[in-house]
């Protein structure tokens, strides 16, 4: 088998599921007997699904694992990795769906010629503020998210290239810079034909909640934080020193925002000041140890997307912000 796509599942319905596996379906121009579907029940409570009718109705073959109980996104994802068996993996979410009927045929040229992770733009589902009507939105070189990545399943087992277990926020960055960080640079390739879409979902907190970053920036101290401290442990000392400054830039551009200044969000920023603070200490020495130059690179590589974000002219210094930090 060429291709097993790999889902999570807890609470997502039948129906929407079934989006997904009917873009499967009609997929132009490729053997569907060299597609597989696993479904990654996170624990006895997930949502009961009719996988044998599925069986019944697909020319692909459709299977399920269970974790014994509910341990996340990361660890249902893990599961269906180690349950795999195709040639190479693709991780979808239970409510997205291909939007190029395609797609299976361009990711199909690509194993053809041959690559241990294959990133490709993607397209997301979001809606107008104003109207509500759909808008559709293209995300290239991405590296935040799942969406739209293939690997070669050998090169993720045999380099013990995995989910973070203990990550449920930002979990897909971790997994996604470790593989790109590990993998060959003429073994890594870009695809630049959209064929996922991540679809708008009404449910999703991340899409809706005004303050998703406030509240959840904390946790992405963390997915970095075991991003650096994996790294470190592979002896990548410069990658590590990479993607923690990295962060150290980031939190600077995005915690001296107006909303994170604002009086009413105090609570937030406490929060995350504890959290950076503690992560500070633990990287510090990363961050001196930095050449000057690379930091320059760096800090205007993450400004020009803060600037697209609404960040104003900087008030403070970064190293006058980092004194600030160390002694909260």
């Amino acid at each position: 088998m060429k291709l097993q796509i790999l889902i999570p599942h807890y609470d997502e319905a039948y129906n929407e599921i079934e989006n997904l596996l009917n873009s499967i379906s009609i997929q132009q121009s490729v053997d569907l007997a060299e597609v597989g579907v696993i479904i990654a029940y996170d624990g006895p409570k997930a949502i009961e699904l009719p996988i044998s009718e599925w069986n019944d109705s697909y020319s692909f073959e459709v299977k399920q694992v269970s974790l014994p109980e509910k341990l996340g996104v990361s660890e249902a994802r893990n599961a269906a990795l180690r349950a795999a068996k195709a040639d190479y993996v693709m991780f979808c979410d239970a409510d997205d769906m291909f939007c190029h009927v395609c797609g299976l045929y361009i990711i199909f040229n690509e194993i053809e010629a041959g690559f241990d992770t294959l990133t490709s733009m993607f397209i997301e589902e979001t809606r107008n503020p104003e109207t509500g009507e759909p808008v559709y939105v293209n995300h290239e070189m991405d590296s935040t998210f799942v969406h739209g990545k293939v690997h070669r399943r050998k090169f993720l087992m045999q380099n013990n290239l995995k989910f973070n277990p203990n990550l449920t926020v930002h979990e897909d960055s971790y997994f996604n810079v470790l593989v790109q960080s590990i993998a060959n640079p003429n073994r890594a390739k870009y695809c630049p034909t959209a064929f996922y879409l991540w679809k708008w979902r009404d449910a999703s907190v991340c899409r809706h909640d005004p303050k998703y970053i406030l509240k959840t920036y904390s946790n992405m101290i963390d997915s970095n934080d075991a991003l650096v401290s994996e790294l470190l442990y592979r002896k990548l000392f410069e990658k590590a020193q990479f993607h923690s400054a990295v962060m150290i830039f980031d939190a600077y551009y995005t915690m001296n925002k107006k909303e994170w200044i604002d009086t009413i969000n105090a609570d937030y920023r406490h929060q995350v000041d504890r959290r950076f603070k503690s992560y500070l200490k633990k990287y510090k020495y990363l961050w001196d140890e930095l050449k000057d130059q690379d930091k320059m690179m760096i800090s205007n590589n993450v400004r020009s997307r803060s600037v697209l974000e609404g960040m104003p002219m900087e008030s403070i210094t970064i190293e006058d912000w980092l004194n600030f930090i160390e002694n909260l």
